[in-house]
């Protein structure tokens, strides 16, 4: 990888072997465990490169002096549950979500169970870069790795023991993603009491997320068949649902209905929802409309939690699946489908009557693939139209640019009355884009 910082908003991402490489892997867990020894939790999706990459973890922790454990194939929530349970001094989840199979990833887990905080971030890539003299290690210091077979159970166990309702009755389709949910998802559900049907469960290592996952709920709105279904990405701490008409509820949906059923049990700490800059402006109107309040924050779940934890809040989340409850250290699409499950089952009402609470303002997304995102906050013609379009739109919607965290794009979105008049506005914001940035092909998001 380059000099560009090595941490997005969620770890390390980059082409497997090419950018994010086994000596970068290794050099990142042995500056992480350089002076401070301990136990490593360490946990991956599905991904053909996830045991090269695993295994240099691993090496690097080894190094380091800290023994580590190997969890296997499991989702990223395991691994923050685990971490916390364990007061291990790391989690590690090598993944990349819901990137293409070719990419992969390493997101670092706090002893709480937690993202390290991005001044932790900073000072891991920091001392990676130092480089040389490491703390020496030798002999009977040199860490050892071990195994957890019983790793994906202890998860589940913990997950059930937080259910609320039982879901007899619940008609279930899944879209595990051939990712770390394959067996997770099918084995929680079933348990709950679901009547399950499971989809995109045979990872080969090259087809996670191919297709299907939470980014594509077509995928599962084809194979629902009137039932609910659940849709995660490859580390599953996003959940995408699918109502009974096929039709797809987003994170802002879910969370627009869990606050709703939350208020009126009077279990919405503050009356306080905490979202990011990208959930829909109806998701704002309809919470106001609740007598809620929503906090902002920058996109990334590591923010949301933050705030919440700053704020006291008991629910937050991203309008992309990535849902916080209060008192949990991370986004579990598991859980988060759990619980939205659980307020069908309270209420007896259809998924496609809940989501009712909310009614979405039509909303383009552009991503723009740039040679130089870095160059954003410079390009000033750009953020002129953005001014005029804001003026344009008034209290009728919105318009966002911003650089993604992970990848080499800038986002557009925008919000308006009709998707037509949201396409034009953005489209025109993409060719300035492009012209300043050095963009490439432009898609939907």
């Amino acid at each position: 990888m380059s000099d560009s910082p090595l941490f997005g908003t969620d770890g390390v991402r980059g082409r497997a072997n090419v950018e994010l490489t086994p000596e970068l892997a290794l050099g990142l867990a042995r500056a992480a465990g350089d002076g401070r020894p301990g136990t490593v939790l360490v946990g991956r999706d599905t991904r053909r490169s996830g045991q090269m990459l695993a295994a240099a973890v691993h090496a690097g922790f080894h190094a380091a002096g800290s023994d580590t454990v190997d969890l296997g194939i499991v989702p990223v929530g395991a691994v923050a549950h685990l971490t916390a349970a364990t007061r291990a001094t790391y989690g590690v989840m090598v993944s990349a979500s819901h990137n293409p199979a070719e990419d992969n990833g390493i997101k670092f887990f706090a002893s709480d169970g937690a993202k390290l905080s991005a001044e932790r971030e900073g000072a891991v890539e920091a001392r990676y870069r130092h480089g040389p003299p490491w703390v020496e290690v030798s002999g009977d210091d040199v860490g050892i790795q071990t195994g957890m077979p019983e790793a994906l159970d202890r998860y589940l166990d913990y997950l059930v023991g937080r259910s609320r309702y039982t879901l007899h009755g619940i008609a279930l389709a899944l879209d595990c993603a051939n990712g770390a949910a394959f067996r997770a998802a099918p084995a929680l559900f079933a348990r709950l009491g679901a009547e399950v049907e499971s989809f995109a469960v045979e990872p080969a290592g090259t087809n996670i997320n191919d297709g299907c996952g939470a980014t594509q709920p077509a995928f599962i709105a084809e194979r629902a068949e009137g039932r609910v279904g659940l849709a995660f990405d490859g580390d599953a701490d996003r959940c995408i649902a699918v109502d009974e008409d096929g039709v797809p509820a987003n994170g802002d949906v879910i969370m627009a209905i869990l606050a709703n059923h939350l208020h009126q049990q009077r279990a919405l700490p503050g009356d306080l929802v905490v979202a990011t800059v990208m959930s829909n402006l109806g998701f704002r109107l309809a919470l106001r409309g609740l007598g809620l309040r929503v906090a902002e924050t920058p996109v990334g779940d590591r923010f949301v939690l933050e705030e919440m934890r700053r704020r006291g809040a008991g629910l937050g989340g991203e309008q992309s699946g990535h849902v916080i409850f209060g008192g949990e250290p991370t986004g579990d699409g598991l859980l988060t489908g759990m619980r939205l499950l659980e307020v069908m089952a309270a209420t007896g009402a259809p998924l496609k009557e809940l989501r009712r609470v909310m009614t979405e303002f039509p909303q383009v997304l552009r991503n723009v693939r740039v040679r130089v995102k870095e160059r954003l906050p410079e390009a000033s013609p750009l953020w002129a139209a953005v001014a005029a379009m804001e003026k344009r739109l008034g209290d009728r919607g919105r318009v966002l640019v911003r650089a993604s965290g992970t990848e080499p794009l800038v986002r557009v979105m925008v919000e308006a009355p009709t998707s037509a008049e949201a396409a034009g506005i953005a489209d025109g914001l993409v060719t300035i884009v492009r012209r300043e940035l050095g963009g490439g092909t432009a898609a939907d998001g």
